[in-house]
């Protein structure tokens, strides 16, 4: 038997029930780790990323480049990753107090690239479509 379960109708959770009990009567000590809510799908992933990318790409292009303290004159161009920690992360943290990209259900992330979206079409004249299937690359 797996150790892995997937619990989404109330047969698959009868039958979970019944396996953590067949298996906790037989090793009298049982941990289990439950992740709630459904995952991003790898399509979620390929598209964040690829929404990350061409962020980051139209960013620099419109010179809109990262200011650090470091030195006050330092042009620091955009990356997915930059893109990623100091636009996506925060809007995402914001809206449902989670850190990972990982960890947001899949009917959240429409809701954070809309609100990034709005934010980088308003203030900055940026706005981009999500990637779909036809242009997120891998």
């Amino acid at each position: 038997m797996s150790n892995k379960w997937t619990v989404n109708s109330e047969q698959s959770k009868a039958d979970f029930m019944q396996h953590v009990s067949d298996m906790y009567d037989h090793h009298k000590y049982l941990t289990i780790d439950v992740k709630k809510g459904k995952p991003r799908t790898q399509k979620q992933n390929n598209a964040l990323h690829k929404y990350l990318e061409q962020l980051s790409d139209a960013l620099n292009e419109a010179g809109l480049d990262m200011k650090r303290t470091l030195k006050q004159d330092v042009e620091i161009p955009w990356t997915p990753v930059s893109v990623k920690e100091f636009m996506w992360r925060p809007v995402q943290k914001a809206l449902y107090e989670v850190e990972s990209t990982t960890k947001p259900k899949s009917d959240q992330y429409p809701k954070i690239y809309e609100a990034l979206n709005r934010h980088t079409s308003m203030k900055l004249g940026i706005g981009l479509q999500w990637p779909d299937r036809g242009n997120h690359g891998n």
